[in-house]
């Protein structure tokens, strides 16, 4: 199960991640969004567990949860849109 992860703290990067999600269950990766430019952290990120379960639970135990002062917004990640055109 892919969640999506918003408002992460700015110090945060995927070891931090990993470590907030790893007591729900087993991770298959843990990532965050920088800016292409600035190369700093967007505040976002993306978790995918193992199984569909684990990722229902750290929906529920982590989403709106302060973490250093941020609200979490965690959920569950929408496909991605595929551009057939580029």
């Amino acid at each position: 199960m892919n969640l999506v992860v918003k408002n992460l703290p700015k110090s945060y990067n995927a070891h931090f991640l990993e470590m907030l999600f790893e007591p729900f269950g087993e991770l298959v990766s843990a990532k965050v969004l920088y800016d292409r430019v600035t190369r700093e952290p967007k505040g976002m990120g993306f978790v995918e567990f193992e199984n569909e379960a684990d990722g229902e639970k750290a929906i529920e135990s982590l989403n709106g949860k302060e973490v250093q002062g941020q609200e979490l917004i965690v959920e569950k990640a929408r496909p991605r849109k595929v551009n057939i055109w580029s």
